[in-house]
């Protein structure tokens, strides 16, 4: 059954003051319901995506929506969890809600509020993400996992610091024309090369500007039938959607492979019936520089250790053969952990339908997106494209 987004809704990301979890979510549920342009009591049931663990005390988040808008009272609701993919684990258990004949709308929310956690705590929760019993005691929290994944890659494929720099200094120039971004500051790859005071090493070979920042923000979808989205004014189909998640120990895998994203990506082909040449662009999961280097050779870009290659001969610029991350990326967009998988299909959306504004490509047919949960644990890859516009 074709399933397709016909509505949206992103707040801002950043350090959002004198917001929680409650008003965010209130910001996007009847927004989103509005630019579908549905009643909401059609909507039939409610996913809600928030890692939270530990950033919210307000930890029961699913009927919150019903207070933003009453007619969402008495529907089906649920909070979905799947570390920093909640937000896509969220929209697929929407999308099968109404495969199964449950509903034929849903709406989709992803919620972080984490500025208002004390950076240590911040740290301590994001690698809960991680298997505790080998990789807790990793200095410097998740960005130390993956501090780790890039010494690892260094070791087996070389020094790749110009290419973590252009990766860093590509998204944050795109981040410049994305109002709803929380960095918007073009940094240029100098800055983003060199160590300094402003930009120190955090994490083995992995500095500031290789780091997504703490986040606050939200965003919603709104997920409808073929049916259903046959009568509305605008519907961007999933060609195909598929998730594969990988064993949580990094030792009983290879960290400089995201094989599991790797199962994903070829899934999600075969169900499209469509290759990586067939992609417009694709928005990706760069929490970290290191991840959106490796994530060029999951998505078949480029061969194993030959993902510097795909930025440092400009390939994934936004003029380049495969725009990556026009949006900013979770770099300079912002990382709010249960918003970034609805907002990453958000923005796929907006570019498909021509709505993306300074971000619009020329050429933007079929896009897909990769949002994945921990080190390349869960891995979601969606394939979308618009019926109407």
């Amino acid at each position: 059954m074709d399933i397709s987004i016909v509505g949206w809704a992103h707040t801002p990301f950043g350090k959002l003051e004198g917001s929680d979890v409650e008003s965010l979510i209130s910001d996007v549920a009847g927004a989103a319901i509005a630019d579908a342009g549905i009643e909401p009591a059609a909507i039939d049931g409610v996913f809600v995506g928030q890692f939270n663990g530990g950033f919210s005390e307000q930890r029961f988040p699913s009927s919150l929506p019903m207070q933003a808008v009453p007619d969402l009272r008495f529907k089906p609701a649920v909070r979905c969890e799947n570390a920093c993919a909640s937000g896509s684990a969220a929209i697929y258990q929407a999308m099968d809600f109404i495969r199964a004949g449950r509903g034929r709308a849903a709406l989709v929310i992803g919620v972080e509020k984490m500025t208002d956690t004390p950076g240590p705590q911040v740290g301590e929760n994001l690698l809960g993400a991680s298997y505790l019993k080998q990789e807790g005691d990793i200095p410097g929290g998740f960005a130390g996992v993956f501090g780790r994944i890039a010494q690892q890659y260094f070791q087996r494929y070389g020094d790749q610091s110009d290419a973590l720099a252009a990766i860093a200094a590509k998204n944050h120039r795109n981040g410049v024309d994305n109002k709803l971004a929380q960095l918007r500051k073009d940094l240029g790859f100098a800055f983003c090369r060199t160590e300094s005071e402003k930009n120190p090493f955090v994490a083995g070979p992995l500095k500031r500007t290789d780091c997504s920042p703490v986040s606050d923000g939200a965003a919603a979808l709104v997920l409808v039938d073929a049916d259903t989205a046959a009568a509305l004014t605008k519907a961007v189909r999933f060609r195909a959607s598929a998730h594969a998640n990988d064993l949580l120990p990094m030792s009983l895998r290879d960290p400089t492979r995201f094989e599991a994203g790797e199962h994903a990506w070829a899934k999600a082909y075969a169900e499209a019936g469509l290759t990586l040449a067939d992609l417009s662009f694709v928005e990706t999961h760069d929490c970290f520089t290191i991840a959106e280097l490796i994530e060029y050779e999951t998505m078949g870009l480029a061969a194993p250790g030959q993902g510097a290659r795909a930025i440092l001969e400009g390939w994934v610029g936004a003029d380049g053969k495969l725009p990556v991350n026009r949006s900013g990326g979770l770099k300079a967009k912002g990382h709010p952990v249960g918003a970034t998988g609805v907002s990453m299909h958000v923005m796929a959306a907006m570019q498909l339908t021509g709505q993306a504004g300074a971000l619009q490509l020329p050429k933007a047919d079929v896009g897909a997106v990769y949002n994945m949960g921990g080190s390349a644990v869960a891995n979601y890859v969606s394939i979308l494209e618009a019926v109407r516009a």
